[in-house]
């Protein structure tokens, strides 16, 4: 199992400001310290926390690898082929949305060029690929069909619920992550994992990586960065015994 910490929200402070501090690139230094085997941050069309000088900035100081979200249809995949980032991540983007709320919508022919695409141009520049989807069997089966190395299994649905609801949704991401895997892809997920909630999902012996970034970033205002990231990568460990 691979955590990969997402700095975003650290860059989300010092936008707020529209100061230098506190700096996303220094976070990661932090996180790495802590045990992260990755840095995963989001490069939005509109710029709204991670800035083009801290994506540049990682690549050339991050001592593990970074995984570089980016919508599809943006003038970020262009950045990506400069840049090569060990691992890019197709997701959806939408202006009005806080934060990516669902997977990426694979039906119709329009939204699947424009994948099929994006994850070529992505493969030529020797960059691993990842399709950020929900939990569905036709979603994992399209990405596989779209070319895609791996998927991340979008976790939210499971974060937001409670009781059975969640132990159904649990099951879900099992039978995805166990489809994607025979498919012969990775599995990877994220969205919504907390200290509270990461342990049954970690357990799922198909997934091999772990996005997660708001409840570590929230942790470390009271405890530091680096043993928030400790703290998280222990229980993924745990998880597994």
């Amino acid at each position: 199992m691979r955590l990969y910490v997402n700095i975003d929200h650290v860059a989300t402070v010092r936008q707020a400001r529209g100061t230098d501090e506190p700096d996303p690139v220094r976070a990661a230094v932090l996180a790495e310290l802590g045990g992260a085997d990755g840095i995963t941050v989001h490069l939005r069309e509109d710029r709204r926390h991670i800035q083009d000088r801290d994506v540049r900035l990682l690549m050339e100081t991050a001592r593990t690898v970074v995984n570089l979200e980016l919508a599809a249809a943006s003038d970020v995949l262009a950045l990506a082929e400069e840049w090569r980032p060990h691992q890019a991540t197709l997701v959806p983007e939408r202006r009005e949305e806080v934060t990516t709320e669902g997977g990426l919508g694979l039906e119709g022919d329009e939204a699947r060029r424009w994948l099929s695409a994006a994850v070529r141009r992505l493969r030529d520049a020797g960059i691993r690929t990842s399709l950020f989807i929900d939990p569905d069997p036709d979603a994992v089966r399209a990405s596989r069909d779209l070319g895609a190395d791996a998927v991340e299994l979008h976790t939210g649905e499971y974060a937001n619920t409670r009781g059975e609801e969640r132990r159904g949704q649990l099951a879900r991401l099992a039978r995805a992550a166990a489809l994607g895997r025979a498919l012969g892809l990775g599995v990877h997920a994220g969205h919504g994992l907390t200290y509270e909630n990461v342990t049954p999902l970690a357990a799922v012996p198909e997934i091999e990586e772990l996005n997660i970034g708001h409840s570590i970033v929230s942790r470390a205002v009271f405890v530091g960065l680096e043993r928030a990231v400790a703290d998280m990568a222990r229980i993924l460990r745990h998880a597994r015994r």
